[in-house]
């Protein structure tokens, strides 16, 4: 009989990777924020393998969070582990952030070189595969990269069931209900997942303000304190020391989202306000000082930054990329909840939502104008635009220019939130975004 934890709450679409990967020799590495659910995954993955007739012994799990473990070194937590593998059966190893054990990688080869086993690892640090341990481990390892709830994930934490109905209109379109089986509107949905964000544990608090910006404010001293902080005391280097100065920078970053930006812009913004010097004390440009917070802050996976390509000339661009915040919900906690900026929090949503579906994502430069994203997966291309409303005929015609301007054949595509008409527009699809981010594809 099959075993269910129903305090587990389904992430299918990472569970099939790791499934899709068990028994082969790669290590698989779950990456990503804190709190967007890696351990739970992994407790996901354990459970599918009892129910695939593993026995219990079979399986050994260890995080690095706890105290148990706070002391090892490399060797004896290869000895651990060493004690408790069989000698007649395969074993499957799971490791929870990883990170915090200096030289982990030794003890992971051993096992790999040792032991019959199958192994899963997870971090909240980019620092775990820096290109020192990539290296290391290079061809002999898989990443499986972890986002906070997708929209549909969203609803089904939330105890939300959607269903499809028929308009009188002939159109297809979905509903969803609640707990208590009441009607609600899907953009009133929308509107909380916007607010709220996509952190697993706000789904334990519930959606009322003060409770989730408590949980986030925990997450965010977690990942600004161990992961980054920390992790500068435990490398020995000293590039990152002030806390407020790190949170002037993520606030910046968090108010720029969508908006072209550069180190210099942050550092010049910063500088301006008196908020940094020109200089350090150990002489470095102010670039230099910003240029290391913001990587520490993409290594923490707080943000994602995404490069510029030019359609025409078909290269990518150097200057002037874009940065995305991990979940709309932090935003909101750090800066306070506005309505000002819709197309910008949108926009984010649609970029972490490609990335879920497995697309490398670019900004697109044609001529003079943007094109949102540019989406490539193997062979396949989607140019799309993203907006708040395709009402105002103002904007119809500035969301369209960038598209009609593009001479290839690949699919383009307009997603906004409320729209007059989904009927094509010389060949430009336009799609309402909540059934974008419902599409079971």
């Amino acid at each position: 009989m099959a075993i269910r934890d129903y305090s587990l709450k389904p992430r299918d679409i990472y569970l099939r990777q790791l499934i899709a990967f068990q028994d082969t020799e790669p290590v698989k590495v779950v990456t990503g924020i804190r709190r967007c659910g890696k351990s739970s995954l992994l407790k996901l993955m354990r459970q599918h393998l009892l129910n695939t007739g593993l026995y219990p012994e079979q399986i050994l799990s260890m995080n690095f969070e706890s105290m148990e473990f706070r002391e090892m070194d490399a060797g004896s937590f290869y000895q651990y582990v060493k004690e408790r593998v069989p000698d007649d059966k395969r074993m499957y190893l799971f490791f929870d952030e990883l990170q915090r054990l200096p030289h982990w990688e030794d003890a992971v080869n051993s096992f790999r070189v040792d032991f019959d086993c199958d192994i899963y690892i997870t971090g909240s640090n980019a620092y775990l595969l820096s290109s020192e341990y990539s290296t290391y481990l290079s061809g002999r390892y898989v990443e499986i990269k972890m986002y906070p709830l997708s929209f549909r994930e969203f609803l089904d934490f939330h105890g939300y069931v959607m269903e499809e109905y028929k308009t009188p209109s002939g159109a297809f379109r979905k509903r969803a209900y609640g707990k208590d089986a009441q009607a609600v509107e899907m953009n009133d949905l929308f509107e909380a997942y916007m607010r709220y964000g996509g952190m697993p544990g706000i789904a334990d608090v519930g959606l009322e303000q003060d409770k989730v910006n408590v949980l986030l404010d925990g997450i965010y001293s977690t990942v600004v304190v161990r992961d980054i902080l920390e992790r500068e005391r435990r490398r020995g280097q000293r590039q990152i020391t002030d806390a407020e100065l790190l949170r002037k920078v993520v606030r910046f970053l968090a108010d720029n989202i969508g908006n072209s930006t550069s180190l210099n812009t942050i550092s010049n913004t910063l500088v301006s306000e008196k908020l940094l010097a020109n200089r350090t004390r150990q002489g470095k440009p102010a670039t230099q000082t910003i240029a290391a917070y913001v990587g520490a802050l993409r290594e923490s996976y707080l943000f994602y930054d995404i490069k510029r390509y030019d359609i025409k000339g078909k290269e990518e661009l150097k200057t002037l990329g874009k940065y995305y915040i991990v979940d709309t919900g932090l935003r909101n906690y750090l800066l306070g909840y506005r309505d000002l900026d819709t197309g910008h929090v949108i926009e984010n949503i649609v970029y972490f939502e490609l990335l879920r579906r497995g697309y490398d994502v670019a900004v697109g430069k044609v001529g003079s104008k943007e094109v949102d994203f540019i989406a490539t997966k193997n062979d396949e291309k989607l140019y799309y635009q993203v907006t708040d409303e395709m009402i105002a005929e103002s904007t119809r015609a500035r969301e369209l220019a960038p598209l009609m301007e593009i001479r290839d054949n690949y699919e383009k595509i307009v997603l906004a939130r409320n729209v007059s008409s989904t009927a094509p527009i010389e060949g430009i699809r336009i799609r309402r975004l909540a059934d974008f981010l419902l599409d079971s594809n």
